[in-house]
């Protein structure tokens, strides 16, 4: 998903079969999943969204962690949801799954306790990415939470390198913010607060981060002196 459109797995469509298991061997993903789900602590009778759900790995994996959750996977690609869907009824796992791009979300205010985005925010454009975080920050409850791990600020040279693999095939624009460490600005000025790059890990890709922020529990009332001294 960027902007108006979405960005099919692994950039086009014809690699799609491959998205899993390039995935697997390419970014720890069974560890930084792990790590993730872990910090976001998912209990039961909440409302979860996994934005950008790719192919389900991690929407499956929320559910069996915490099968009292209800998990929603949203993604632009019908063809990774209906590859999602295939893989969640093999799995005996039951997720709701919907298409709709992350600069619209298709859900009212309020509806999730926790968003959680994986290897997602580089494939959008600044401008888009600015967008994406104020929906989240909509479809978040007071004290809800969103839970990232995409590429971050590189480590070293070595994973500053290795990451010009993905800045040439999804975009210098789009990755510009993660090689730069904006993240967790651009999470606090879409409306969000707390938020921080909470653990790293090397991949053949470059430094992949995790990061985590919240929306407001209440909103703040103004003093009663500051309104009467505008007044």
């Amino acid at each position: 998903m960027a902007g108006d459109r979405y960005v099919p797995a692994l950039g086009l469509r014809g690699l799609t079969r491959f998205y899993d298991p390039v995935i697997r061997l390419t970014t720890r993903e069974a560890n930084f999943k792990r790590r993730l789900l872990e910090q976001a602590s998912i209990e039961p009778a909440q409302r979860v969204l996994d934005l950008g759900c790719g192919t389900g790995t991690l929407a499956i994996e929320a559910r069996r962690a915490c099968p009292g959750a209800e998990i929603v996977g949203l993604d632009g690609d019908p063809e990774v949801l209906e590859r999602a869907r295939r893989k969640a009824e093999a799995a005996g796992v039951g997720i709701q799954l919907d298409e709709g791009l992350s600069t619209a979300l298709p859900y009212g205010e309020g509806s999730f306790d926790t968003v959680l985005a994986t290897l997602f925010f580089h494939h959008l454009t600044g401008e888009a990415k600015r967008t994406t975080v104020r929906e989240i920050a909509r479809v978040l409850r007071p004290g809800g939470q969103l839970h990232v791990a995409d590429f971050g600020r590189p480590a070293d040279p070595l994973m500053k390198a290795l990451f010009w693999q993905i800045r040439l095939a999804d975009g210098i624009e789009q990755t510009r913010d993660n090689v730069a460490g904006r993240l967790p600005a651009i999470f606090e000025e879409g409306g969000l607060e707390g938020a921080a790059e909470t653990d790293r890990l090397r991949t053949a890709f470059g430094t992949l981060a995790l990061y985590r922020a919240r929306k407001p529990p209440r909103e703040t009332a103004m003093p009663a002196s500051e309104i009467e001294d505008g007044a």
